[in-house]
């Protein structure tokens, strides 16, 4: 019997459970992760359709250039910024700096993401 392999919806959310506390990374890069290339605003969709009791880090995830992911001064924007610093990210005029990109090493490739 041939196992079933994880649905779209599924590889985007145990790839963004893998995205370390005080780390982030963009739609882009977590499509490209999931094995979905070319599907960042899928996984902006994938995450609005999360279970709560999946407890998923979404504010984790942000645009391309490291801009929080919704505009500025909503109370959406204020909640993941408030999250990310929580985990000492800074966020300085609503974009993370470089230095928090998360950057997967191979064993976190082969050993956690599983796909």
């Amino acid at each position: 019997m041939q196992q079933q392999s994880p649905s779209k919806q599924q590889k985007i959310w145990q790839t963004v459970l893998q995205i370390p506390a005080g780390k982030i990374a963009s739609y882009g890069q977590i499509a490209d992760l999931a094995g979905l290339p070319g599907r960042a605003r899928l996984v902006g969709k994938t995450l609005g359709l999360a279970p709560d009791e999946l407890q998923l880090p979404w504010y984790r995830v942000m645009r391309s250039g490291g801009q929080l992911a919704f505009a500025a001064g909503t109370p959406q924007a204020l909640a993941q910024q408030q999250l990310l610093l929580a985990e000492g990210v800074i966020v300085r005029n609503g974009r993370v700096a470089k230095d928090f990109w998360w950057q997967p090493d191979l064993s976190e490739l082969l050993f956690k993401l599983l796909y």
